[in-house]
């Protein structure tokens, strides 16, 4: 038994080991220590929203370098105890070193999840806009479905979630809705849900009951912080003010504090309603254009690179990443992985974990294969 036994613990080392350098996480000790520092000092909270931020930066980093160093601890002692049985030829200690190793190896491959993140902005925390397509008031229900769906997901991660607008629809629904999530990978797991969304079920809003098919756009963009350098200049920018406006259209205030900004060039527009002030909707809606302009310049760059390989595909209405079946049966499938499931309810309650690792697996897959035809 000690002889297959062994082998797996060494391998498992191994494997962390090099999951260890590939996540930096002796560098993460480092930025721990000096979070820790900074939260100590005196005048920490004087700025209470970088202190918040800061604060949840090192829970986050904190949570993912505990579970790597304790998986490494526990698999050195199992390796140290598994040795010592063998030179001492004790086998008692053997169905008890089997079992715990199968349980670290579970440990393992739930961990190795953070290694599918690639991205430069995958830690981030992410911006998501939901819009609701073709389909009227259908449209717009499914919008709000869709909404609650991604917001449950986040709350299931435990990320936090911020609503900064929200446009109602006239009889149901929305029109379209923008929030924020705060946590590490926010970006770099919601990411999989940017595009085009297909619903097809009976119609509540039709007398006939007839079969509607409903779409709704799903933009997820990583939020930018001091590191990205992102430069709007004023001049390009068209800046309104109006009322807040609540569920139902009520007024929230009787001030024009939400705010509008229109960037010229690009024709990018985007509103915030949900903040205190109109200066602090203002600074929330320059946050979320700087994250759009981002996300243009990203994927400028992806598309000539695309081209060049004759890959590029547009990523409008028509390319829809994933279909919603309620009538006349049951199906969820994403159309880029072919991740399916019959459990339609637990999907739109916010489980989603099947179709972003899927998602992830599926890119990463398709970056070995080109990294593999570019070395040919």
């Amino acid at each position: 038994m000690f002889d297959e036994l062994l082998p797996r613990a060494e391998n498992l080392t191994a494997k962390i080991q090099e999951a260890w350098q590939v996540l930096d996480l002796d560098t993460v000790a480092k930025e721990m220590k000096a979070l820790e520092a900074e939260t100590s000092a005196p005048d920490f909270w004087a700025d209470q929203e970088r202190a918040k931020t800061e604060s949840q930066k090192l829970s986050d980093l904190k949570k993912e370098f505990d579970a790597w160093h304790e998986l490494r601890v526990s698999v050195q002692d199992v390796a140290d105890l598994l040795n010592v049985a063998l030179e001492e030829g004790d086998a008692s200690f053997g169905e008890e070193a089997k079992k715990k190793l199968e349980e670290l190896e579970k440990e393992y491959i739930d961990l190795e999840f953070t290694l599918l993140f690639s991205g430069p902005y995958d830690e981030k925390n992410a911006i998501v806009a939901v819009h609701a397509g073709a389909g009227g008031t259908d449209a717009q229900d499914w919008a709000e479905m869709l909404l609650r769906m991604l917001i449950r997901y986040a709350e299931r991660k435990e990320w936090k979630v911020r609503l900064l607008d929200e446009s109602r629809g006239q009889e149901a629904g929305i029109k379209s809705a923008t929030f924020e999530v705060k946590g590490r990978y926010a970006y770099g797991n919601l990411k999989s849900e940017h595009g085009v969304h297909r619903l097809v079920r009976l119609s509540p809003f039709n007398s006939d009951a007839l079969r509607q098919t409903s779409f709704a756009l799903v933009e997820v963009i990583p939020e930018v912080d001091e590191s990205v350098d992102i430069e709007v200049d004023p001049k390009d920018l068209r800046i309104d003010t109006f009322m807040s406006g609540g569920k139902g259209g009520q007024s929230v205030n009787t001030t024009y504090s939400a705010v509008r900004i229109v960037h010229i060039p690009t024709g990018i527009t985007v509103s915030c309603q949900n903040e205190r002030s109109q200066m602090q909707n203002k600074e929330t809606a320059m946050k979320i254009l700087k994250s759009k302009l981002l996300k243009i310049r990203e994927e400028e760059i992806q598309k000539e690179k695309q081209q060049l390989r004759g890959e590029y595909h547009s990523a409008e209405w028509g390319n829809q990443i994933r279909s919603y079946v309620l009538h006349p049966y049951q199906m969820v499938k994403d159309h880029r992985t072919e991740v399916e499931t019959a459990d339609t309810e637990s999907v739109l309650d916010g489980d989603l974990d099947q179709f972003v690792e899927g998602y992830l697996r599926w890119i990463a897959q398709k970056r070995d294969i080109k990294a593999e035809l570019n070395a040919d």
